[in-house]
């Protein structure tokens, strides 16, 4: 199979040989919704928190001898029943994530990679560098290249790179470790450096 890529210093764009095994599978929508899922349940956080009765400050002492007084028997004043106590059924933070097999994972990034290529919504540069922190230089390599939402995915974000590119809307820059399925679908074009695709081929193949 083969992408598009734009090379520096060239108007026309160039085709790039890539691994079918990657960007060529057929798209498993089953396998990409279970993934996605899962991806955007492990980040809820599941806070949610009550105090049981064990856990509520206080209420170490008996409050009253157990006979003779004519009251109800106690044992400490953070019961459930006494205000102040603790909850009944406390809640816990709960752990929202669902398994995901790594074989999963890796198959759910290669069926939207290749949805991708097949969409023409994905396309490659030979690199994207910035000589100097400037959002308006960002804006032209972009416009050179016809973009404008955009998801850039490096081999490695540079400081360069990050502070001229986070103040442009719909515009983001990720390096290959940050690549995920809820990242790939959220943009309407990816743009890959040459040495990225060559990582995510080494890790996907």
């Amino acid at each position: 199979m083969q992408l598009t890529i734009h090379k520096t210093g060239s108007n026309k764009p160039g085709k790039l040989k890539v691994s079918d095994a990657v960007f060529g599978v057929a798209y498993n929508e089953s396998l990409v919704h279970q993934v996605l899922t899962a991806f955007m349940a492990a980040a809820r956080s599941g806070t949610k928190a009550q105090k049981s009765r064990s856990q509520a400050r206080g209420g170490g002492r008996k409050p009253w001898r157990q006979k003779g007084m004519g009251r109800a028997r106690a044992g400490t004043i953070r019961s459930p029943i006494w205000r102040g106590g603790g909850v009944t059924f406390a809640a816990k933070p709960r752990d929202y994530s669902k398994k995901i097999n790594k074989k999963m994972y890796r198959g759910a990034i290669r069926s939207i990679l290749s949805e991708l290529a097949r969409q023409k919504r994905l396309s490659c540069v030979e690199e994207f560098s910035i000589d100097t922190p400037k959002t308006k230089q960002a804006l032209q390599r972009l416009s050179e290249l016809g973009l404008n939402e955009v998801l850039i995915i490096t081999d490695e974000v540079t400081e360069n790179l990050y502070l001229s590119t986070r103040n442009i809307p719909r515009v983001d820059v990720i390096d290959t470790r940050e690549m995920n399925p809820y990242s790939l679908i959220g943009f309407d074009n990816i743009l890959m450096t040459k040495s990225a695709i060559e990582k995510v081929e080494a890790w996907l193949a």
